[in-house]
């Protein structure tokens, strides 16, 4: 039994699930049963009967029944407000290569505020009770869909101080445009007048900037030092009269956001923008030694080397498997039979010990993090030991992207004392291979011990929707 009581005779607890398998992802969290929650904190897990004893006639005990209980899924890379005027449409699709957005503009700020909620219904439906929304900012204050400007952020603060909010959520700053180019002037005047201040950090926070350093390989607008197949050469998507003046403008950017204390996320697919990255934020850690956390979004091209000096800066990589499944004949296509086996080369990233986080990246795919899993077994080819890759892949989803959060002291694990933030499968995902996955069913989530999501109903807890906003059917699977 493990417990954060310190008194001889604790406090009941307001739930208790029991009968089931609780994977902790904590050291000496093993062989648990049970779990139980008080004043949104995890308060004892153990056996039944340890657990159990902290029953009162208030507590809402729920029988598991053998289901199994996780840690809530935190999607490190989630554009939800887009995901929200999206859904059930996704760039992807069922085709193999993205096309473009519907047009389905957020033309106000009611708008945006139904996207954020209705995409915080779907999170919830998937056992999702933190996200990411990697860019929202003045960059794209003008941008054709309304889902990334300064408005966005504003209604996020607005939600969280009202205690709307369906999950955690973490903004990254956008100075430049969506998929476009920024300039160094614009970015340093957006990264002066950073305002990252919110009611509760532990549910709105401002972690840092996101800066798009190229495109991607299918499109040959990855920046990579290889020419493509048909001899075209990409740029980095900074502003600069030449390769050069890109180069040392993204890395002032990056030093900078550095100097200023932000976490800073790099759109970076090519090898060669990876290079530059890291490149900058090792002397950006010279000459201001904090581990900010910084990371590398997408890494397509990541090189072994440049992974081993991702260990050792402590830069992070966020990666989206389905897209590398997906690309594989399209990446051959632009870069040369045979470059998609090299590329998002998952296995060694785990084995350099670098911090990865598997993420949706919605709406270009689905937000169903089962799939990703699954996916990135596929890409990884068999093994030997599927339960201890499903483990390692589980902690893609909870343990790193806490990490990526600065919140492991409180959150991505279920030790006595963290937050309450639990999904509950039908199935225990140990007992089933990555590829099963996606069929077994997300049947409750739970956020800050509060039931907000039961599979075939509406939690008699979850929050009534505002007042003048349509109510959100979410289906049972999504």
């Amino acid at each position: 039994m493990r417990t954060a009581d310190g008194d001889a005779q604790p406090a009941p607890a307001d739930l208790i699930l029991r009968g089931g398998v609780v994977h902790s992802l904590s050291p000496g969290g093993q062989g648990v049963t049970a779990i139980a929650v008080r004043e949104g904190r995890v308060a004892r897990i153990g056996a039944d009967h340890e657990v159990m004893a902290l029953a009162g006639a208030a507590t809402e005990v729920i029988d598991l029944e053998g289901r199994a209980v996780l840690p809530g899924i935190n999607d490190a890379h989630l554009h939800a407000t887009w995901l929200g005027a999206m859904w059930p449409d996704t760039l992807f699709g069922d085709h193999v290569a993205p096309g473009p957005p519907p047009q389905r503009p957020l033309a106000d700020a009611a708008q945006r505020r139904r996207a954020i909620l209705r995409a915080g219904e779907l999170a919830t439906s998937l056992g999702i009770t933190s996200y990411t929304e990697p860019g929202l900012g003045p960059g794209e204050d003008e941008g054709a869909s309304g889902a990334f400007g300064s408005s966005v952020a504003e209604q996020y603060r607005a939600l969280a101080a009202d205690g709307l909010l369906r999950a955690r959520v973490t903004v990254l700053w956008l100075f430049g445009e969506l998929d476009g180019p920024s300039d160094i002037d614009s970015f340093l005047a957006g990264l002066a007048a950073t305002d990252g201040a919110t009611s509760d950090p532990r549910w709105l926070r401002f972690a840092g900037v996101k800066i798009f350093a190229d495109g991607i390989p299918p499109m040959q607008s990855a920046y990579t030092h290889n020419c493509y197949a048909d001899g075209v050469s990409a740029s980095l998507l900074v502003a600069g009269a030449d390769d050069a003046e890109r180069e040392a403008n993204l890395s002032r950017m990056i030093i900078a956001a550095h100097h200023a204390g932000h976490q800073v996320g790099v759109h970076a697919t090519g090898d060669r923008s990876i290079e530059v990255t890291l490149d900058a934020i090792e002397r950006a850690r010279a000459e201001k030694d904090a581990d900010l956390g910084h990371y590398v979004i997408h890494g397509d091209l990541v090189t072994r080397p440049q992974l081993r000096r991702m260990a050792a800066l402590g830069v992070g990589l966020d990666t989206q498997p389905e897209i590398a499944v997906r690309t594989r004949s399209l990446v051959d296509a632009a870069l040369g039979p045979g470059a998609a086996e090299a590329a998002w080369p998952l296995q060694a990233v785990l084995d350099e010990g670098v911090s990865l986080c598997l993420t949706s990246d919605a709406p270009v795919l689905s937000p169903d993090w089962r799939r990703q899993i699954a996916a990135a077994d596929e890409w990884m080819g068999p093994t030997n030991d599927p339960r201890r890759r499903m483990a390692r892949l589980l902690r893609c989803y909870t343990v790193e992207p806490a990490r990526q959060d600065h919140a492991l002291d409180w959150k991505g694990t279920l030790a006595p004392g963290m937050v309450a933030d639990l999904c509950v499968l039908e199935t225990d995902p140990l007992a089933v291979t990555p590829a099963e996955l996606p069929d077994v069913a997300v049947d409750l989530t739970v956020l800050d011990g509060e039931v907000i999501y039961r599979r075939g109903a509406v939690a008699a807890e979850a929050a009534a929707p505002e007042a003048g906003a349509p109510a959100t059917v979410v289906p049972e699977t999504a």
